[in-house]
C-alpha cells in the first residue's frame, strides 16, 4: 500500500461507475481495493479450513480477558471480516447475538474510504466491528488510530490479527524492506497472527494487469530479491526475524493460498498453545515448511 489517496465524493451515480471501472479493471487498484473482492475470492473457502472454536480454543473466555480482539488489517468492504466475526461465534444468517461484542470486537482497517464507507453502511454487527481507513505503513496514523481503540479496552495489543492476501500488496509498493516492516509491526501488536500470503504468481499476473492497461509496473517489482515461494519466505522471516512461530497450516483455499497461523513466542509460557491444535497441524507444518 502506497501513501492513502483521498477520493472525491460525487453522486451515487458517479462512484457506481467508478466501482464498475475499477471491477472491470482490476489493474486499477494497485493497492489490493478491489471492489466486490469477495465475488473472486468467496469468504467460504477460508471459513471451511477454520475450526469454528478456534479463538475460543486459543482464548479461554474469563471476566479479565473478554472481549478477545482482532485486527483484521485490508479489510476491503468487510464482507470476510463479517463473515470470520460469524464464523467464531457460531451465529447463522440473519442472527445476531446482544452478547457477541462482548466475546469478540474487531477492529477492519483498509486504506480505501469508499471500501470502508461501504463496510460500515452494510455490517450487521456494529457493535462487534469497528471499520477505519488506515495506510498500515504510515506510522504516525497508524499508532494514533490502534492505540486508540486498544486503549478503550485497557489493552496494549490485540489477541489476534488478520492478514488475508495483503502481503503481496504491501511488497510491490513498498519493496523487500516494507514487506519486512510490515511483518515487524504487526508481529509486535498481535499474540496471534493469521496470514495468507499470495503466491509468486499472484506478484506476475498482478503486473500483467498494470501493463496491459498501459500502466507503469510496480516500482519495486523487478528488483524484489524476496520471491518464490512465498508461504516459505514469510514463514522465515517471521519467525527468524520477529520472534513468532509457526503453530498451524490450515491448508490451501481453491485459489492455492495457504492458511498460517503464527504465535509470539514471548506468550508461550503464560498462554500455552493448546495441545490438540498443536498435534492437528504437526505433520502438515513439517512437510509443507522445511526450513531452506
Amino acid at each position: 500500500m502506497a501513501a492513502s489517496r483521498k477520493l472525491a465524493t460525487g453522486s451515487v451515480d458517479e462512484t457506481t461507475a467508478e466501482e464498475e471501472r475499477r471491477v472491470l479493471e482490476p489493474g486499477a487498484a494497485p493497492f489490493g481495493n478491489f471492489p466486490h473482492y469477495s465475488r473472486f475470492h468467496p469468504p467460504e473457502q477460508r471459513l471451511r479450513l477454520l475450526p469454528p472454536e478456534l479463538l475460543r480454543r486459543l482464548f479461554p473466555q474469563s471476566p479479565e480477558t473478554r472481549p478477545i480482539l482482532g485486527l483484521d488489517v485490508g479489510c476491503n468492504s468487510g464482507d470476510l471480516s463479517v463473515a470470520l466475526y460469524k464464523h467464531f461465534l457460531s451465529l447463522h444468517d440473519g442472527q445476531t447475538c446482544s452478547d457477541a461484542s462482548r466475546e469478540l470486537h474487531l477492529l477492519c482497517c483498509d486504506i480505501d474510504p469508499v471500501l470502508v464507507e461501504r463496510a460500515e453502511k452494510e455490517c450487521p454487527f456494529p457493535d462487534g466491528l469497528t471499520f477505519i481507513t488506515l495506510d498500515f505503513m504510515n506510522q504516525r496514523t497508524r499508532k494514533v488510530l490502534l492505540s486508540s481503540f486498544l486503549s478503550q479496552f485497557g489493552r496494549s495489543v490485540f489477541d489476534i490479527g488478520f492478514c488475508m492476501s495483503i502481503t503481496m500488496w504491501i511488497h510491490l509498493n513498498h519493496g523487500d524492506q516494507g514487506l519486512w516492516e510490515f511483518l515487524a509491526h504487526l508481529s509486535s501488536l498481535c499474540r496471534y497472527l493469521l496470514v495468507e500470503p499470495q503466491p509468486w504468481k499472484c506478484y506476475r499476473a498482478a503486473a500483467r494487469r498494470l501493463r496491459k492497461l498501459g500502466l507503469h509496473d510496480f516500482d519495486h517489482f523487478r528488483s524484489l530479491a524476496i520471491r518464490g515461494d512465498m508461504a516459505n519466505q514469510i514463514v522465515q522471516i517471521l519467525t527468524q526475524d520477529h520472534g513468532m512461530e509457526l503453530v498451524r497450516c490450515f491448508g490451501n483455499t481453491s485459489w492455492d493460498r495457504s492458511l498460517l497461523l503464527f504465535r509470539a513466542k514471548q506468550a508461550t509460557d503464560t498462554h500455552p498453545i493448546p495441545e490438540s491444535l498443536i498435534e492437528e497441524g504437526k505433520e502438515r507444518n513439517r512437510l509443507r515448511f522445511r526450513r531452506q
